[in-house]
């Protein structure tokens, strides 16, 4: 049985086909990619996997109506049948009058380099690999006696390449890489236990934190849990660490998501314009960092990625948006559109980030005479309507501008439209550790909700 190399001509032809068979516009999503996995426990591999996968999605027009498929199978036979059947499907569908391809003049021009790709660590061995997830954990062992076990550490890596076709003439590829590896030590005194973790993650393996600097960050963080109490309820400042403060972007990402807005889902529908956060936050997302996590030369509808003010000085300058919900909104798309094989576009943020403030995290817990640093939040209660905001917690208390002990078992509580506005103070600690990432924040007020 023939089998087809994915290629952008195979994609030209696909459409083709689809045009031949009445398709008014179309548009291939193709995908290969090797990844590697390894997890070991105490010292011993416990899961190892390699994997190498093709996917080929389809999406078809007829007027107004559209369906999407994919396929793992790329041989002739399978193809001639996806085009075939994703006709018949899009025929069938519902018309849905916001639904079409983006112009073909406001698609990608050029496809820039961002250096997502590491081909010289192809050559790193499978020995080597197994090698960084032992050490990362050994190295949170050795770290102090009172660390007694492990969940384990990992190893991953991944290189993968994508290929995107539409009728409207586009027609584009770029490949990228990523590689990581993580520990979660548990740490054992006076017969109660804590866990916490630390990772690295990166498009370089050769930009890897070393698996010893790894280690000896998740034991730190594990043995400063040991022996939590609870607090009373009050209301006090409450500092999010980077990590922390990235669920509130992550949280923000949401509800600007075009999706959300037009679905009544956000509390920020009609919010564009207004002052949303403190005149600290700014809020950029941008996909043209060289060798970011989140960077990629065009989006997943062939339109350019640019560097985009989210919110500036705290007024919400821009949604993020695909075409079709753009269109909904009355909009443009702002070339956010994040694909799946074989699903139509959703949206999705590029590498967005909180603008670093002035202070250094050292500054800002020596502001807080009596506080709460947050360093694990449980449970997902965020109501996107509404912005009610209330998780579990864990982290350290701080008592005249020093962090003093550890505390969970407790809930912290507000609302997101409050919460944003009371941001404080912004660090200076930026480090784009994801796609999604923030410097250490300060809220002036919270609840936080003990005995």
């Amino acid at each position: 049985m023939e089998r087809f190399e994915l290629s952008q001509e195979l994609a030209r032809d696909i459409l083709a086909k689809a045009k031949a068979k009445g398709a008014t516009q179309g548009d291939v999503v193709m995908a290969e990619g090797d990844s590697f996995f390894v997890t070991v426990r105490m010292g011993e591999v416990e899961k190892i996997s390699q994997a190498g996968e093709k996917r080929l999605g389809l999406r078809l027009f007829f007027g107004n109506s559209s369906a999407s498929a994919s396929t793992s199978d790329i041989s002739r036979q399978s193809v001639e049948r996806l085009v075939e059947d994703t006709a018949r499907m899009a025929r069938a569908t519902a018309q849905d009058p916001f639904s079409g391809l983006p112009a073909a003049e406001k698609l990608a021009q050029e496809i820039p380099d961002l250096d997502l790709c590491d081909d010289a660590a192809r050559s790193v061995s499978v020995d080597e690999k197994i090698q960084m997830a032992l050490e990362v954990e050994k190295s949170a062992l050795a770290y102090d006696g009172r660390i007694t076990n492990s969940e384990g550490g990992e190893f991953s890596n991944h290189y993968g390449r994508v290929i995107y076709a539409s009728s409207q003439g586009f027609s584009g590829e770029y490949t990228g890489s990523t590689f990581g590896h993580s520990v979660a030590p548990v740490a054992k005194s006076n017969g109660s236990m804590q866990r916490d973790y630390w990772y690295s993650s990166n498009r370089k393996f050769s930009l890897l934190e070393s698996p010893k600097s790894v280690g000896e960050k998740a034991a730190q963080r594990t043995l400063r849990r040991l022996d939590a109490r609870k607090v009373k309820t009050c209301e006090v400042p409450v500092v999010f660490d980077p990590e922390m403060a990235g669920s509130l972007l992550r949280n923000l990402s949401s509800a600007v998501s075009g999706y959300s807005l037009y679905k009544g889902a956000s509390f920020l529908i009609g919010k564009l314009g207004t002052q949303i956060a403190s005149q600290s936050v700014t809020v950029i997302d941008d996909g043209t960092i060289p060798g970011a996590l989140g960077s990629r030369p065009f989006d997943g509808e062939g339109l350019p990625i640019r560097k985009k003010l989210i919110v500036d000085k705290g007024e919400l300058k821009s949604y993020l948006l695909d075409t079709y919900s753009g269109k909904k909104l009355g909009m443009a798309s702002t070339g956010n559109a994040s694909r799946s094989i074989g699903d139509p576009p959703g949206v999705g943020p590029a590498n967005f980030y909180l603008a670093p403030g002035a202070h250094s995290p050292d500054d800002i817990i020596r502001s807080v005479k009596a506080g709460f640093y947050v360093t694990e939040l449980i449970g997902f209660g965020v109501n996107m309507v509404t912005g009610d905001y209330s998780r579990g917690a864990a982290g350290l208390w701080i008592e005249n501008g020093e962090l003093t002990y550890p505390v969970e078992e407790i809930t912290i509580a507000g609302n997101l439209k409050q919460i944003f506005q009371d941001i404080e103070m912004i660090g200076s600690d930026l480090e784009m550790r994801g796609r999604i990432a923030a410097p250490t924040v300060k809220i002036s007020r919270m609840t936080v909700a003990g005995d």
